[in-house]
């Protein structure tokens, strides 16, 4: 099984966020799932790469050719797909994986969020999509999907695709067996 994670570049200023991150990277190592991820060797990326590989798991990154110079990517990775943007970034990593797990991150990470759920919702795959909502994270953005829902902009079948918990290593455990028994 192959498990596409969306976090920060960055740290954040909790030290609880890589924590996270940290615990995930190792049970992803100890139930053999592949980690699919941004390529990045810093922040929440760096972080969950980082303890999947020590724990003899495979991480296969993605990035764009512009990113491996302006941004830290993590070399040493299972493998390493460099692509043509950030588009061609979504496509694969959509390709490649088998469910997404969101970290807490900033922009980007939204971005690549937004994407896949938009995805799921026009039909476009039905792989599983989790937040962890680690120390609260992301409850202003859902309090901001529940508000779209009742304001008529979104469908409710759309926001309860999305797992939500604060464990990362729970959502995990929860997104294994859909994905497995799908496969």
């Amino acid at each position: 099984m192959r498990m596409g994670v969306f976090c920060g570049a960055a740290s954040g200023h909790s030290e609880r966020y890589v924590q996270a991150g940290r615990r995930l990277g190792t049970a992803m190592a100890q139930r053999g799932v592949e980690l699919v991820y941004g390529a990045g060797s810093t922040g929440m990326m760096g972080a969950v790469a980082e303890t999947v590989l020590a724990g003899g798991g495979m991480a296969i990154g993605v990035t764009p050719q512009e990113f491996i110079t302006a941004e830290e990517v993590r070399l040493d990775l299972t493998e390493l797909r460099v692509v043509d943007g950030m588009h061609a970034r979504k496509a694969t990593m959509a390709e490649l994986a088998d469910a997404f797990l969101i970290l807490p991150g900033g922009i980007g990470t939204l971005d690549e969020f937004f994407e896949i759920w938009t995805w799921s919702a026009l039909g476009m795959h039905d792989k599983p999509i989790a937040l962890a909502d680690v120390d609260g994270f992301f409850q202003p953005l859902l309090a901001m999907i529940t508000h779209m829902v009742g304001e008529g902009f979104l469908r409710e079948p759309a926001r309860d695709r999305l797992l939500v918990d604060a464990d990362p290593v729970r959502l995990l455990d929860r997104l294994a067996p859909v994905t497995s028994s799908a496969a």
